[in-house]
Formats: C-alpha cells, sequence, structure tokens
C-alpha cells in the first residue's frame, strides 16, 4: 500500500474530490499542516511514496505574502524528486514544484478562475487525459517550467495548466475543487480576488464535468506517478 505526504496550506484547501479516488485504490495519504500550531513537516521524504504539495490561497512564492514554510517545502519536493519518488503539485503546488525542479517563478497576481484545459497532443497522461476538460485554479505567481518539462494541456490562450516533469505532475488548477472549498477559502482571508461571486457560480455549474473529468485524470495520474 502506497502512501502520499500531503502538506496542506490553509484550512479550506485540501484533496477535495481527489480524496475518493485514493481511497477507492487503497493509496493512504496524510494531510501535514505546518500552520496550525505545533504542525510540523518532514525532514525527508523515509516512510512516504510520494509529495502532494497543495494550493495556497493567497500565498505566494515571488509576491504578495510569501509562503511561510516555502524554503522547507522547496528543500522536500527536491529530497523527493531527488528519490525519484513523485510529486504532484497542485495551484501554488504546481509553482512550487517547477522552483524545486530547476525551473523558477513569476509574478502573477492572486487570481481565481474556472477555465478549459486542452491537451496538447492525443494520448496523453498514459492515453487517459481528456481532451477538454473544465479546471477551477486559485492561485498566486505562476511557474517558469524547467527544460525537462513537458506541457500536456494548457488553455486556450496557450498558457499551460499541466505540465509533467518525468514520473511528477503540476497543475495550476485543483481537478478535485470544490465549490464549499472555495467558499471558505474566501472567508479564511481578506486578501481575495475580485468577481469572486460570478466565478463561484461558474464553479458550482461545472461541478459535474469536474467531477466527471476527474476520473479519467486518476488513472493517469495513478499510472504516472507509479502509485499502483
Amino acid at each position: 500500500m502506497k502512501t502520499l505526504c500531503v502538506i496542506q496550506h490553509t484550512e479550506a484547501e485540501y484533496l477535495g474530490l481527489i480524496e475518493d479516488h485514493l481511497e477507492s485504490r487503497n493509496i493512504r495519504f496524510a494531510y501535514k499542516r505546518p500552520f496550525t500550531e505545533g504542525g510540523t513537516l518532514p525532514t525527508s521524504p523515509d516512510g512516504f511514496d510520494g509529495l502532494v504539495l497543495l494550493g495556497g490561497g493567497p500565498y505566494g512564492v515571488v509576491s504578495g505574502d510569501l509562503l511561510p514554510s516555502l524554503s522547507h517545502e522547496l528543500r522536500l519536493t527536491r529530497a523527493f524528486l531527488a528519490a525519484g519518488l513523485p510529486v504532484i503539485g497542485l495551484e501554488l503546488g504546481a509553482v512550487l514544484l517547477a522552483v524545486a525542479a530547476g525551473g523558477g517563478a513569476a509574478e502573477a497576481p492572486l487570481r481565481f478562475a474556472v477555465t478549459e484545459a486542452v491537451a496538447r497532443a492525443p494520448g496523453l497522461l498514459e492515453g487517459h487525459l481528456p481532451d477538454r476538460f473544465p479546471l477551477g485554479c486559485y492561485l498566486r505567481d505562476a511557474p517558469v517550467l524547467p527544460a525537462a518539462a513537458e506541457v500536456l494541456a494548457a488553455d486556450a490562450d496557450g498558457t499551460p495548466l499541466l505540465f509533467s516533469i518525468g514520473n511528477s505532475l503540476g497543475c495550476l488548477g485543483h481537478p478535485g475543487m470544490k465549490r464549499g472549498m472555495i467558499e471558505d477559502l474566501i472567508m479564511e482571508f481578506v486578501d481575495t480576488p475580485d468577481d469572486t461571486a460570478e466565478t463561484l457560480a461558474a464553479l458550482g455549474r461545472a461541478q459535474g464535468e469536474i467531477a466527471e473529468a476527474l476520473s479519467r485524470l486518476m488513472v493517469g495520474l495513478v499510472a504516472h506517478a507509479r502509485l499502483m
């Protein structure tokens, strides 16, 4: 049985719809919450088969309020990569993955959007990447991809939304996003994006399609990361 270390950066953001898919495959996950009183992070990959870096709400890597555990998480991510273990980065986590893998981060404003991801080619993600799928995104800053990265899906403007680095994956959105997560996130922080009410409504309308696309995405993710 595989076990994932999942780093959570806010009370509101968690694995969401992804939890059920992992549990159905007997993949365990252990949340690490460094923002809580007494919360700690591992110092090495020992005891884990992969790392998941969740979103960070309004926290940034190079702008805004910087993620408090940034240095520790970059060291830990590099350790997982060096050990050949998969890292799954969602939203801010994708930016952290890009930096740790030898790329970088660029300033970008805090934003919340429901967009359509378009596969760059057929047959990607072990043949399970949908041609098009909705994706909710809530993050600050943007990844500067390292040379080793392959863009798997992008938005209509060509901005990368899903990329791979070896057996690791970065996603600029949260493929298991629930509307309630974002509602709680907006309540948790004073710093929020503009037009949240309209985007929350769009997220609610897309919820069924998000769940449907996730079923295929998880098959591909698990296969790509060699979690089974």
